[in-house]
């Protein structure tokens, strides 16, 4: 996949449809800066982004992500097939973002009242198990952010739903 060659392509679209960057940007909800990535060659759409683009300019995904117009468009059952996985990818990054937000939540809960134990100085043989416990999860937080939110924790999601089909499979008697 050629980005640079993607992003010319884009160009070549939104120039066609005699828009601006600032325009297709308002469009899609996102910046100008973002489409100006895009059109450089330097990042890519997200797919659901894409789906929109390629229904937007009249183009198929494959257009867009081969850099160049076909004679052949894409047909309707792959068509829907590439909107589902786009759907999906969405609904994934909602939850993924949901379940950071949440973590967050409760790493910065328990470190302002860990910080609160020390200020205040509290002793005790539960302050210590609070301190401690409070440490742990942070820690455990912390690494869990940094492993999912990496491209391992990616390769670790594409495993899982791997596994999930395999068994689904297996339940179904394929």
């Amino acid at each position: 996949m050629n980005q640079q060659k993607i992003g010319r392509f884009l160009k070549e679209l939104r120039v066609e449809k005699n828009l601006t960057q600032e325009q297709l940007a308002e469009l899609l909800g996102v910046t100008n800066r973002s489409v100006s990535r895009w059109e450089n060659g330097n990042n890519m759409p997200d797919l659901s982004l894409l789906m929109e683009l390629a229904k937007f300019y009249g183009v198929g995904v494959d257009e867009i992500l081969e850099g160049k117009r076909k004679e052949n468009h894409m047909d309707e059952q792959t068509a829907a097939a590439v909107e589902n996985v786009a759907e999906y990818a969405s609904e994934e990054k909602a939850r993924l973002t949901k379940l950071l937000r949440v973590f967050l939540s409760i790493d910065l809960a328990l470190s302002a009242a860990a910080l609160l134990v020390n200020f205040f100085e509290v002793s005790g043989s539960l302050a210590s198990f609070f301190k401690g416990f409070s440490g742990g999860v942070n820690f455990g937080i912390i690494l869990w952010m940094l492993i999912f939110l990496s491209r391992y924790g990616s390769k670790l999601r594409a495993s899982k739903l791997k596994m999930l089909s395999k068994l689904k499979n297996r339940k179904e008697g394929k």
